[in-house]
């Protein structure tokens, strides 16, 4: 059979086959998956709702609609003090997860090394593999969860020209840990000079809840692209809309692939997606729901930390990365399963994640503060039980 083998190497995604094998436990309180709990807002789905009442049903420019390249040229300028050009530095992705595929695959070839900081989020192994790419994983347990200058000293002086690329996911997926624009000058002043591409995957830039969110491309412009989108944001997941940004020469072989991969974004969502971005209300909307998740967290940490577990403190995003108390069983998976099956919560496995996510649980707080707290109950109750 003429299967692409490193297709078929690849496994299914670990963290919605965990989420499968959960699912159908009877009275099972899933905190699974990053899905917010929040709907579209009103004026977006207005928005959505006028470009099919208007017949927008042909082909949009492959970039994407002139009107949400604008929205996302303001939304960055507004937000992060970058200026991106609509015509050739704005690629409209089918969400944040083409942006992964396509940012990949255009800057690695074979045998290249690219650094993850780890623990990750699972969908970067396997499209790096896709690419030909050779994984560099550096283990953050120990460093706050958070990737070091002198770490990333560490892996240029060893691999040299081999490293081509490094991924940064802030705030991070799975711990919730963010950068500080302190941290992020430290890392761009050891990247500055060399030929490194660095993915910036940043879509959880609206959810920071200690300080504004800031952008290594404010450091490193010229060496930086930006995976962002409207999924978290605005809870717009099923909308399928991201965006890659960057500057000219990065952002337009990324394009080629998207035009061959994709051809174009939907149109009802690209003019849901523009309304989000570039309305004063959608700056509103991202601020409601930040204000909502900052008020989950300060609950369930807290609590959790009662119960024995040892949490990084989450200043973005809407994930809680635990780890398992030292009288448990310290094998993440099994202990998951157990919790899931008895304890009728539904968490993600640490080790999921790669190196240094072994021991801990993932915790998604994208769910209503009534649900957070029969959660920790029945946490409780298991660990009492245990």
């Amino acid at each position: 059979m003429g299967v692409n083998k490193r297709v078929a190497a690849i496994k299914p995604n670990a963290i919605r086959a965990f989420d499968d094998e959960t699912s159908g436990i009877e009275g099972v309180l899933k905190l699974t998956l990053g899905e917010p709990d929040f709907t579209v807002p009103e004026h977006v789905k207005k928005a959505a709702i006028a470009s099919i009442e208007a017949d927008e049903s042909h082909y949009a420019p492959a970039a994407g609609s002139v009107a949400l390249r604008k929205a996302i040229h303001h939304f960055m300028l507004d937000r992060y003090g970058l200026s991106y050009d609509i015509d050739s530095e704005i690629i409209v992705t089918l969400g944040a997860t083409e942006g992964i595929y396509d940012t990949f695959t255009a800057f690695i070839n074979e045998g290249d090394k690219v650094l993850l900081p780890a623990p990750n989020f699972s969908m970067y192994d396997p499209t790096i593999e896709l690419a030909g790419g050779e994984i560099v994983f550096v283990d953050t347990s120990d460093t706050g969860f958070l990737l070091t200058p002198e770490q990333l000293q560490a892996a240029i002086d060893e691999y040299g020209e081999k490293l081509t690329t490094v991924l940064l996911n802030y705030p991070a997926n799975p711990t919730g840990v963010t950068y500080t624009a302190e941290q992020l000058s430290a890392l761009a002043d050891v990247l500055q000079g060399t030929n490194i591409t660095v993915i910036a995957d940043e879509i959880y830039s609206e959810l920071t809840y200690n300080a504004p969110h800031t952008s290594i491309a404010k450091f490193l412009p010229e060496q930086t692209v930006i995976l962002n989108g409207v999924s978290k944001s605005h809870a717009m997941t099923g909308y399928r809309i991201g965006f890659i940004v960057g500057p000219k020469q990065l952002v337009q072989p990324a394009a080629v692939l998207h035009q061959f991969t994709v051809t174009a974004a939907s149109n009802p969502a690209m003019a849901g997606a523009a309304e989000a971005l570039g309305s004063a209300q959608g700056k509103l909307d991202s601020k409601s729901m930040r204000e909502a998740y900052r008020e989950r967290r300060d609950y369930l940490v807290p609590a959790l930390r009662k119960l024995g577990f040892e949490i990084p403190q989450p200043n973005g995003a809407f994930y809680v990365f635990a780890k398992i108390p030292a009288a448990y069983e310290q094998d993440d998976y099994a202990f998951s399963v157990d919790l899931a099956k008895r304890g009728k919560v539904a968490v993600i496995p640490g080790s999921v994640f790669n190196v240094g996510g072994e021991g801990y649980i993932r915790i998604s707080y994208a769910a209503s503060l009534d649900s957070l707290h029969e959660a920790v109950k029945r946490i409780s109750n298991f660990l009492e039980n245990y």
